[in-house]
C-alpha cells in the first residue's frame, strides 16, 4: 500500500510539473563567497515541510524539456526569478515563461541563485557570480542540447531583472576569479526581456524601494551596470506606479540608445510591481529575428481597407466666413469630418489628424484612415481634422494648426450631446508633426491660441487623453529637423511651447526606436507627465523608424501597435 501511494504521488508530480534536469553550477568546494546563511532554492521548495537547507547551498540551473522538434528555433531562454535578493519567489512566472517560450521553440532553463543577501558584500554579488557561471555552463552545453551558443536570452523579474541587467551590460567584468576551464567560456547573453528591474537607481542601490522615487539631480542610474561592448538588445517593461521605479528602465533605455543598441521600452499606466506585457517582449524578439525570420511586411491601408463599420460621414468647415484668425492665401482651408459607427458602443470621441512636417497633412492617408476605421469597428465616433498647411509665414510652424485644433475641440464638445456622445470624453491623436500638435493640445489648453469669435469659443478646449504616434519637434535638439543628438543628452529638453498646465491629460505614446525624430521625444514626455503625477503609457519599437506603421510585419509591435490604443482607452476607462 505504501509503495502504491508513493507511486501515485510520483505520477501526480510528473503530471503537474514540467520535466527538469538539475545541475549545480559550482564544483564542490569551489563556490566563491560561500556564506552559511545562504541557500539556492525556489520558495515552493523551501515551503515544503522537512526542507533541509544544508542540501541546497549551491546555485543550480534546471533544464526543462526541450521544445518539440518541429518548433525548435535554435534559441535558449534563461528564466530568472525575483525576490528582493532575499529568496527566489517567482514560481508562477517561471512556470508561465517556460510554457510560453517552450511553445515558441526555445530551450528553457531556470537559474536558481543564492539568497538571502550576502553579508559584507553588495546585495547582488553572490547572485551575479552564480549568474555568470550559469551562462558559461549553459553556453557550454549548447551543441549537446541543440541550440546556438550565440542565441541565449533571459526573461526576468524585479531583483532577477537587476541580475539580468548585470548579465546584459557587464559580462566583461569578472564577478569572480576563474576556477576551471569552464570560466574561459564567454558569459555574455544575446538579448534580455527585463521586467520591473529593482535597485537600479542610486537612491535604491542599498536594496530598498527608491527612497526618492528615482528623482533628484543627484539621482542617477547605478554605476554597477558597465554597458560594455557586449551589451545586448533589451525589451524593458515597467509599471508607472512601481515603487521600484520606472526611471531605471528609462535610464537604461537611454544608455542603450546612446550606444545604438536596438531596444524597446514598455511603460504601463497605473500598474505596480509586476511582470507586464510578455506579448510585447515576444514581439520584440520576433522583430529582432530571435524566433523566426521576419515575415513579409503588409501595408496598413490594405489591412484596413473598408468603411463597412461607418454609418454616416459629414463634413464641415471649422471657421465662419471671414473669421479665421491669421488667414493666409497659401494655406489650405481647414475642415473636420464626423465618422459615426454603425453601432455606437461608447460615448467617447477620438479626434485624429496626420503629420506632414507642418508642410502638408492628409486626413485620408495612412496616419489617419486605418485608425479611424479601427475605432469605428470598435463602436467609437471619430472626427478627422484637416488643419492649415503649409507652415504660416511670420509665425511659429504650428501656430495656425494649433488654432485649428483648439477650435475643433470646442466644436466637437458643443456638438457631442446632440450626437449622443459625451462632451467630457474627447481625445486627440496625431502622428509626427501631428504628434507635436497633440502635445500642444494635451499640455497647453489653458493657453488661448486665438481670440474668441462666437459662442462656440466659450467651450473649453482641454481633452481627456492624447495619443502621440512618433511625435516630432518635441525636444530642443530637434525643433525643426531630426534630433541632432537623438534626444539622449540631458541638454535636450522639452520644447518651450508645451505649457504642461493644470489641464494636462494622460497620454499613450508609441515611437520607433530607430526614428530620426527620436524616440526620446516620447520618453521625455512620458517622464515629464510622471513627474506631474499623470499616469501615461509608452511603447517604443526596436529597429523601427519614422512612419513605422505604413508597412509592418505580422507578429511585431509595429503591426499590433494599433491595439495599444483600445487597450489604453479601456485601462483608463475612457471608452466605457
Amino acid at each position: 500500500m505504501k509503495k502504491l501511494t508513493l507511486l501515485l504521488v510520483t505520477l501526480l508530480i510528473s503530471i503537474a510539473l514540467p520535466a527538469q534536469e538539475r545541475e549545480t553550477v559550482w564544483p564542490k568546494g569551489k563556490m566563491p563567497n560561500r556564506q552559511e546563511h545562504q541557500i539556492a532554492a525556489m520558495t515552493n521548495e523551501t515551503s515544503v515541510k522537512g526542507f533541509k537547507p544544508d542540501k541546497h547551498r549551491i546555485a543550480y540551473i534546471e533544464w526543462y524539456d526541450a521544445p518539440a522538434k518541429e518548433t525548435r528555433n535554435g534559441g535558449c531562454m534563461i528564466l530568472i526569478s525575483g525576490g528582493s535578493y532575499e529568496c527566489c519567489c517567482d514560481v508562477g512566472y517561471i512556470k508561465y515563461w517556460n510554457e510560453e517560450f517552450t511553445k515558441l521553440g526555445f530551450q528553457c532553463v531556470n537559474l536558481v541563485y543564492r539568497t538571502p543577501r550576502p553579508v559584507g558584500l553588495p546585495i547582488y554579488q553572490t547572485a551575479w557570480e552564480d549568474g555568470q557561471r550559469a551562462v558559461r555552463m549553459i553556453r557550454s552545453e549548447a551543441k549537446k542540447r541543440g541550440f546556438d551558443p550565440e542565441k541565449i536570452g533571459t526573461v526576468s523579474m524585479s531583483a532577477g531583472s537587476h541580475l539580468a541587467l548585470l548579465l546584459a551590460t557587464s559580462s566583461q567584468t569578472r564577478s569572480y576569479e576563474p576556477i576551471d576551464k569552464l570560466d574561459s567560456i564567454p558569459c555574455h547573453i544575446n538579448w534580455a526581456i527585463v521586467n520591473a528591474p529593482a535597485y537600479g537607481t542610486t537612491d535604491a542601490e542599498s536594496g530598498t524601494p527608491a527612497t526618492r522615487q528615482g528623482y533628484g539631480t543627484d539621482v542617477t542610474l547605478s554605476k554597477v551596470f558597465k554597458f560594455d561592448e557586449r551589451t545586448c538588445p533589451m525589451s524593458l517593461h515597467h509599471g508607472g506606479r512601481d515603487i521600484y521605479v520606472p526611471q531605471t528602465s528609462t535610464l537604461v533605455y537611454r544608455q542603450l540608445r546612446r550606444m545604438k543598441i536596438p531596444a524597446e521600452l514598455h511603460l504601463y499606466a497605473d500598474k505596480g510591481h509586476a511582470a507586464l506585457g510578455l506579448a510585447r517582449g515576444i514581439e520584440f524578439m520576433r522583430q529582432m529575428g530571435y524566433i523566426t525570420p521576419l515575415a513579409k511586411a503588409e501595408n496598413i491601408m490594405d489591412r484596413y481597407a473598408s468603411d463597412e463599420h461607418r454609418a454616416s460621414h459629414t463634413k464641415a468647415n471649422i471657421w465662419p466666413d471671414g473669421k479665421m484668425p491669421d488667414a493666409q492665401a497659401k494655406q489650405c482651408t481647414p475642415y473636420i469630418e464626423w465618422h459615426m459607427p454603425k453601432e455606437l458602443k461608447t460615448k467617447a470621441i477620438q479626434i485624429i489628424y496626420s503629420g506632414g512636417s507642418y508642410a502638408h497633412n492628409d486626413p485620408d492617408g495612412f496616419e489617419v484612415t486605418p485608425y479611424r476605421r479601427y475605432l469605428n469597428e470598435k463602436g467609437m465616433a471619430v472626427v478627422t481634422l484637416k488643419y492649415r498647411t503649409p507652415r504660416p509665414e511670420g509665425l511659429a510652424k504650428h501656430t495656425t494648426a494649433w488654432r485649428d485644433l483648439q477650435r475643433t475641440i470646442k466644436i466637437v464638445r458643443q456638438e457631442a450631446a446632440s450626437r449622443g456622445l459625451d462632451p467630457n470624453r474627447i481625445g486627440i491623436m496625431g502622428s509626427s508633426a501631428g504628434g507635436h500638435l497633440t502635445l500642444m493640445g494635451v499640455t497647453s489648453s489653458l493657453h488661448q491660441s486665438y481670440l474668441p469669435i462666437d459662442e462656440i469659443d466659450k467651450q473649453p478646449c482641454n481633452v481627456q487623453w492624447g495619443i502621440g504616434i512618433y511625435p516630432a519637434y518635441a525636444l530642443t535638439d530637434g525643433l525643426e529637423n531630426p534630433n541632432k543628438g537623438g534626444g539622449n543628452d540631458d541638454s535636450a529638453i522639452l520644447a518651450p511651447e508645451f505649457s504642461f498646465d493644470l489641464k494636462t491629460a494622460p497620454m499613450l505614446l508609441i515611437h520607433g526606436d530607430a526614428d530620426g525624430w527620436a524616440a526620446m521625444n516620447s520618453v521625455k514626455t512620458w517622464e515629464k507627465l510622471l513627474k506631474m503625477g499623470i499616469q501615461s503609457e509608452l511603447h517604443t519599437l526596436a529597429t523601427r523608424g519614422h512612419c513605422f506603421q505604413s508597412s509592418s510585419v505580422p507578429g511585431t509591435g509595429s503591426y499590433t501597435h494599433i491595439d495599444r490604443i483600445w487597450e489604453f482607452l479601456t485601462a483608463k476607462g475612457f471608452n466605457k
